[in-house]
C-alpha cells in the first residue's frame, strides 16, 4: 500500500474532541491499482472517554455518495435535519445541472433536426420532462417535433420592420 495523500484534523465541539483522518491511496500490490480512500473517526468526551469510532475503506469512485448517504442518514436518525432524499438508481446524469450557452444551442439544433424527446434525454443525459421543460427556453415547440414556437403578435414585426403596437 502506498499513501498519497493524508489529511488530520482534530475539532472540539462542545465537549468532546473528535479527530478525523482521511488517507488517499492506491492498492499497488495489485494487478490493477485502484485509487482508495481510508477514513478514520475517534472522538473523546471530557474525561478522555470515547464516544466515536470507527473506519471506512472505500474506492474512491463512491467516497462521495458514501458521504451524501451517511450524512443523510445521521442527520435523520438525531432529527437534527433534513430526511433521506429520494434517488433512483438509474438517474441521469446531468439531471439537475445548469444547462451551458452551448448545450441550449446543440438542443435547439437537435429538436430542428427532428430528434425525439427520449434521443435527446439520452444524449445529454437528463430526463424526458427536464428536456420538455428546457426547449420552450431555447424557443423550441415541445409539443411539435422539429418547430419553433410561435412568435406572439405582440412580439411580430410588420413588413416595414417596425413594432407593432
Amino acid at each position: 500500500m502506498s499513501i498519497i495523500e493524508e489529511r488530520r484534523t482534530e475539532i472540539r465541539a462542545e465537549d468532546n474532541t473528535y479527530q478525523i483522518v482521511v488517507a488517499t491511496r492506491t492498492d499497488a500490490d495489485r494487478a490493477e491499482p485502484t485509487p482508495r480512500v481510508m477514513i478514520t473517526l475517534e472522538a473523546g468526551g471530557p474525561g478522555g472517554e470515547p464516544v466515536a469510532e470507527g473506519s471506512l475503506d472505500l474506492d474512491v469512485a463512491v467516497a462521495a455518495t458514501v458521504a451524501e448517504l451517511v450524512a443523510d442518514e445521521l442527520l435523520s436518525a438525531t432529527g437534527a435535519g433534513r430526511g433521506p432524499r429520494r434517488r433512483s438508481a438509474g438517474r441521469p446524469a446531468q439531471q439537475g445541472r445548469p444547462w451551458s450557452e452551448e448545450s441550449d444551442a446543440e438542443l435547439e439544433s437537435r429538436w430542428i433536426a427532428g430528434e425525439s424527446v427520449a434521443q435527446l434525454a439520452a444524449y445529454f443525459e437528463r430526463t424526458p420532462g427536464g428536456i420538455r421543460a428546457r426547449l420552450p427556453r431555447v424557443g423550441c415547440d415541445p409539443e411539435n417535433p422539429g418547430c419553433y414556437l410561435p412568435v406572439p403578435p405582440s412580439r411580430r414585426t410588420d413588413l416595414d420592420g417596425g413594432e407593432q403596437g
